[in-house]
């Protein structure tokens, strides 16, 4: 007796536009199952409809592969969005008034802030102890500054964690930097196992509303445990439909067997020892390590966590077990550290081990031609925020704050595309937003003008170089092309065009003979709307209305 062919489970979109170099004025897609099977133009469509097929009338809508982000902090994304928002908090005063409305209405035992910022505020000043104490009325908080490298903390959490004795503590403004404030965070982020994963499945909810279909979680012992590490890792394997997660753990090994001791510790899931393995702290905080001092703060020049031996040991071992190494780094000293690391892993075990150890570093905003031309030669992936640049990169911004005119030419993405560097995107949420667009419009409008690059290339780096990174060996993962995985987004915009960094160009690369495909217009308020997204053939994002009823109904184009 045959075993029975199961039913294929086909579903046509059609009447839009697909984003695909198959194709690049393909207006449908013929999805069966978990795979791409077709690309196509409307009039084929028709001819290829019948009735095993669910269609979907996509009314206008844009089809793109999915977007994966090269740097996530599960946890810590949703443990943001249920504290207290001091994202536009514009001064000490607002900050003030915040904490005591937030204590006031937050009945758990912590009072848990993100994302203050006082390099925006118009007088920098922080508010004092006594007066976050007063605010708080009594009660404990841990308010982390926007790039997670320092906090506010109430004097018990500071005293019980210990961070009063060490290094990094402000008792004038009950401030935490450095060793102080990594002592201070697992005590306020005492999280219970079902607050963990409340935090979890936000976070990859607010990820697959945003057209994401792969996080990388960069975890280390001191952001949170391994069991935080193994519940991020665990969503891909579970029977829900979320974002696929891959796990980085920052933690430092010396030797081989180190290496493969941890990975079994930290089960199957995790792709490498790399992420926030911290080389430096962050520029606004003033953690982050430079060569010279810092312009605001003579005499300063941030903090350097590891050193060349360390470093060296690390990507070695991690080479040898076949892992991806790398680091945290943002300050040019750190840069400087881990690249001697690299030369020196290289002469051990030779160059061409090192580069197909395909290792990582994260951010990298403070290259100069040389580190790019050295970053290039060991084929290291960089992982970098776009998004920082927009937010802090203007000529009165953060960064000019911090480092005066050495700001000119940070997040050097265009000098590094054409040196070769493989460059993957991410937002590091909860520091930026979990808004892929944004992204690529901050490397189109890139603070340095010779830095810009264009809406393609940026796309391509929040796509298919997002699973470069990931070393996925399926070519064909973050297109839409026969045979390809079916993991895509669409989105409901206003116009599609070229955008390229060189409008001189412009005009060429939007004539149909380019054969450029088309992506959203992002010059400018428009912004395109996630309607659905799709994972390996599995629904796990469907946009919802309201019609005039009050009920739910499904959106327009389903």
């Amino acid at each position: 007796m045959s075993t029975p062919t199961p039913a294929r489970n086909l579903t046509l979109y059609r009447n839009g536009s697909v984003y695909s170099a198959a194709d690049p004025f393909a207006s449908a897609m013929l999805v069966d199952g978990d795979t791409v099977a077709w690309i196509g133009s409307e009039q084929a469509a028709t001819s290829i409809a019948d009735s095993t097929m669910h269609i979907v009338d996509l009314q206008g809508a844009l089809v793109t592969p999915g977007f994966v982000d090269s740097h996530v902090h599960l946890t810590e994304t949703g443990a943001a969005l249920a504290s207290l928002n001091l994202a536009e908090i514009g001064s000490a005063q607002e900050l003030l008034a915040t904490i005591e409305a937030g204590a006031t209405a937050n009945g758990s035992a912590v009072l848990l802030g993100h994302s203050w910022d006082n390099s925006a505020w118009r007088d920098h000043t922080l508010p004092t102890s006594e007066q976050l104490a007063r605010a708080a009325g009594g009660k404990d908080f841990y308010l982390t500054r926007v790039d997670v490298h320092s906090a506010l903390v109430s004097q018990k959490l500071a005293e019980q964690s210990g961070a009063t004795s060490l290094p990094g503590w402000d008792a004038v403004h009950s401030l935490v930097t450095r060793e102080a404030h990594a002592a201070v965070r697992p005590l306020a982020r005492k999280f219970a196992p079902s607050q963990l994963q409340e935090f979890q499945r936000a976070a990859l909810h607010e990820a697959s509303r945003n057209g994401y279909v792969a996080l990388a979680e960069m975890s280390s012992p001191q952001i949170a445990g391994m069991d935080d590490f193994r519940l991020a890792t665990s969503w891909t394997s579970q029977a829900t439909a979320t974002p696929s997660v891959y796990g980085y753990w920052g933690q430092l090994v010396s030797t081989e067997a180190q290496a493969r001791e941890l990975v079994e510790a930290l089960g199957s899931k995790v792709r490498g020892l790399a992420g926030d393995l911290n080389m430096d702290g962050a520029l606004g905080s003033r953690t982050a390590a430079l060569r010279t001092d810092y312009a605001d703060a003579a005499g300063e020049r941030g903090a350097a966590y590891l050193n060349v031996e360390q470093a060296a040991q690390h990507l070695a071992a991690c080479t040898q077990a076949g892992l991806q190494g790398g680091f945290h780094m943002i300050g040019d000293a750190a840069l400087d550290t881990a690249l001697e690391a690299l030369d020196r892993v290289a002469t051990q075990l030779g160059g061409g081990a090192v580069r197909a150890a395909a290792h990582r570093f994260e951010h990298v905003e403070m290259a100069d031609a040389q580190a790019i031309e050295r970053l290039a030669a060991h084929s290291v992936t960089v992982s970098a925020q776009p998004s920082f640049d927009a937010t802090w990169g203007s000529a009165d911004g953060m960064y000019a704050q911090r480092l005066g005119e050495r700001h000119v030419g940070m997040n050097p993405f265009a000098s590094m595309f054409r040196a070769g560097v493989p460059l993957a995107f991410g937002s590091d949420s909860p520091v930026t937003a979990l808004r892929p667009w944004d992204s690529i419009r901050a490397c189109l409008n890139h603070n340095t003008a010779s830095e810009r690059i264009s809406a393609r290339a940026a796309f391509i780096g929040h796509t298919r170089a997002g699973w470069r990174a990931l070393r996925e060996s399926n070519p064909l993962l973050g297109q839409l092309v026969p045979g390809a995985p079916a993991s895509f987004a669409v989105w409901e915009v206003e116009e599609l065009m070229v955008q390229v960094a060189d409008e001189r160009v412009q005009s060429w690369s939007t004539d149909p003979r380019a054969r450029t495909p088309l992506l959203p217009a992002l010059d400018g308020d428009a912004e395109p709307i996630c309607l659905q997204t799709v994972a390996n053939g599995t629904e796990i994002y469907s946009a919802e209305q309201l019609d005039s009823a009050g009920n739910h109904e499904a959106s327009k184009w389903l």
